[in-house]
């Protein structure tokens, strides 16, 4: 049993996948920095100071009463909120994972050789223009010699 499992597990595609997760988990780290840390702090600037991590709406007050200063400050008092911020954010990190993902695939696709066409295994007959193999020396069709 343990043997089938190392097979497995040392297969390349099994591997190939680990990495791909390892490198998608650290690509999707870089990537909520960039939207937290640079990209949202500009907008929300431009936007009138907004912090898009703390806009949020009180579904129900915890123990204390609001108003709350911060999504965290809801939670540590009890409250449910809706955190429309953080989903903004994730939105964002969604479109940038996705445009990266998209400007790989289309560079990968540019680099594939195409595959040559296939050698032709027909040819018109000269009299009926009927597909015909390259070998015949007799139209099937129209019975013409070629």
């Amino acid at each position: 049993m343990m043997k089938e499992f190392r097979d497995f597990a040392m297969r390349g595609s099994v591997v190939d996948l680990a990495v791909g997760v390892v490198i998608g988990a650290a690509f999707g780290a870089i990537v909520k920095s960039l939207v937290d840390d640079v990209l949202m702090p500009p907008i929300g600037l431009l936007l009138g100071n907004v912090d898009f991590s703390n806009l949020f709406l009180v579904l129900k007050e915890g123990a204390t009463a609001a108003p709350y200063l911060s999504v965290a400050a809801a939670k540590a008092a009890g409250a449910v909120t809706l955190n429309y911020g953080l989903f903004i954010n994730a939105i964002v990190s969604f479109l940038i994972v996705a445009f990266a993902i998209f400007m790989v695939i289309k560079n990968l696709n540019r680099l594939k050789k195409p595959e040559p066409a296939a050698a032709p295994t027909t040819k018109d007959c000269p009299h009926c223009a009927t597909a015909i193999p390259l070998a015949a020396t007799r139209c099937p069709h129209c019975t013409s010699q070629l």
